[in-house]
């Protein structure tokens, strides 16, 4: 969270702005980060910065195949890609891994 929070102030000084109203993060199902945690990790490091009042707003990403044999898409819950359509193993994850900012809105 702490290099979330860098790259904020950093956007927010660029537009040169006065303080961070929200920051969006886009976080993927399988990406190993625990949302619950980030959001207890984003109330500890924003306190003093220009951040503190800043509403963290977090996006699931569910975790999205892709099965060459079929082409079908097809999410799953857990990196065993199996596709429920043809049952053939091993499909290629698509989404589900992500963590990025997607906004940060300043005034």
């Amino acid at each position: 969270m702490v290099e979330a929070l860098r790259m904020a102030e950093e956007a927010a000084q660029t537009a040169q702005a006065q303080r961070i109203v929200a920051v969006k993060l886009r976080v993927g199902r399988l990406s190993g980060v625990v949302p619950e945690a980030m959001e207890f990790a984003w109330d500890a490091v924003r306190r003093g910065t220009m951040a503190e009042s800043a509403v963290l707003e977090i996006e699931s990403v569910p975790a999205v195949c892709w099965c060459a044999h079929c082409r079908c898409e097809f999410e799953s819950p857990d990196f065993f890609n199996e596709c429920p359509k043809c049952r053939h193993g091993g499909g290629e994850l698509r989404r589900g891994r992500e963590l990025e900012i997607v906004n940060v809105e300043v005034e």
